[in-house]
């Protein structure tokens, strides 16, 4: 420890100061910062994530508020919680490509991340309307229907949202790290993993599906009135669960971007594509696969957990395999490890999804069976390479 000598021109904070920041440290700071979010992205891109973080987390709401329903400006209510839910899928889609775009890990379990984390906000709300049911009971209205006495264990504390929250992320958190260390340290990896996720999802579905379980058997827990005091049906309330996602949103956004622009992102790219090489160069693999692993499944639970109180319900049908699928199809079409890729993938199939099962139910499976077959065969890096592809055949075409 150094400390300042003290003269008589010295002030008493300098005497008592222990390594003081100098103007001149300072200014040295400035450029490491700037370099830093430059790596994370370019100028322009910058720009770019700003109007799109702007549109996302102010103009849509300000939209909203605009009063007038006649008015060509104004989005409507009934548009909030869907535009709230596509903002969840897509946070699951950014935590997907992290493990599968940048990893090289793919992941046919994540929906069980994310329901697992919308079962820890359900959980809660549960317990916000105890004594409000329809038994006016204290506990759980399926629990007073199959004659439960008392609140299971794992549910005490879920009154608390400080502690529902902290749940919410470390149990899935926890799941995927003693799964991930099993999986990883045995060198299970390629197909073989995804046939083990796909298992284990499909494995706590059956478990969830049963009313043994606590949580709610076959209906889930739906019933929902309130969050934090405030009801859940008043618009403001569904426009504050927007804005919500919508911040999440940018800040996993910015997140992911940090890991993968970092050290341990070039070693995730390196295990990717030849990982005995990385290993014998020295980088132990499971501990930073592990490590993206854990990291992801964590960011599904919490776009789980914002999702819930947005749509009202959360069932074991959320873990079905064919959800898991989906989360990969979104990174595949939009493109994977890039981050924004995903992002367009999640909204573009899921915007088509519900109009195409609203307006041609038979139809969905067929185009979104199509999309990806087309995507695989002519679009291998997804929409956002298709401006490179283009711009390649018109080169091919030049004499």
């Amino acid at each position: 420890m150094s400390v300042v000598p003290s003269s008589p021109e010295a002030s008493p904070s300098q005497v008592l100061s222990t390594n003081p920041v100098t103007p001149a440290a300072k200014s040295a700071r400035l450029p490491a910062v700037r370099e830093r979010l430059l790596k994370l992205h370019s100028g322009r891109a910058w720009i770019a994530v700003a109007v799109a973080a702007f549109i996302g987390c102010v103009l849509i709401p300000l939209l909203n508020a605009v009063p007038g329903r006649a008015s060509f400006l104004h989005i409507p209510d009934y548009l909030i919680p869907l535009l709230g839910k596509f903002l969840c899928f897509g946070i699951a889609a950014l935590a997907m490509d992290l493990v599968w775009g940048y990893a090289g890990i793919l992941s046919l379990g994540h929906g069980l991340f994310f329901s697992l984390g919308g079962y820890g906000m359900g959980m809660y709300l549960m317990r916000a309307i105890r004594g409000e049911g329809v038994y006016r009971s204290d506990l759980p209205d399926f629990m007073v229907f199959l004659d439960w006495k008392t609140l299971p264990w794992y549910w005490r504390g879920f009154e608390s949202f400080p502690f529902a929250m902290t749940m919410t992320l470390a149990a899935p958190g926890l799941l995927a790290l003693v799964f991930g260390y099993l999986t990883f340290r045995s060198r299970i990896r390629g197909v073989y993993l995804s046939i083990v996720t796909q298992a284990l999802t499909y494995a706590a579905m059956l478990l969830f599906f049963q009313n043994a379980t606590g949580f709610g058997g076959n209906n889930g827990l739906t019933d929902f009135k309130r969050i934090l005091g405030y009801p859940l049906q008043l618009p403001s309330t569904k426009l504050a669960l927007y804005t919500t996602s919508a911040i999440t949103l940018v800040l996993v956004y910015l997140l992911c971007r940090y890991v993968v622009t970092s050290k341990l992102g070039r070693v995730l790219a390196a295990i990717r594509d030849a990982e005995l090489k990385t290993r014998f160069c020295g980088y132990e693999s499971t501990h930073s696969k592990l490590f993206v692993w854990t990291l992801s499944a964590m960011l599904c639970a919490l776009a789980g957990a914002l999702y819930v109180p947005q749509v009202g319900i959360i069932n074991p049908s959320e873990m079905q395999p064919s959800n898991s699928i989906e989360m990969a199809i979104w990174v595949a079409v939009g493109g994977r490890a890039t981050l924004v890729g995903p992002l367009l993938g999640a909204w573009l199939i899921n915007g088509a999804k519900s109009f195409l099962t609203a307006a041609f139910p038979s139809a969905w499976l067929y185009v979104l069976g199509g999309l990806f077959v087309v995507v695989t065969l002519f679009l291998p890096r997804g929409l956002v390479g298709l401006g490179q592809l283009l711009r390649r055949m018109k080169k091919e075409s030049k004499p």
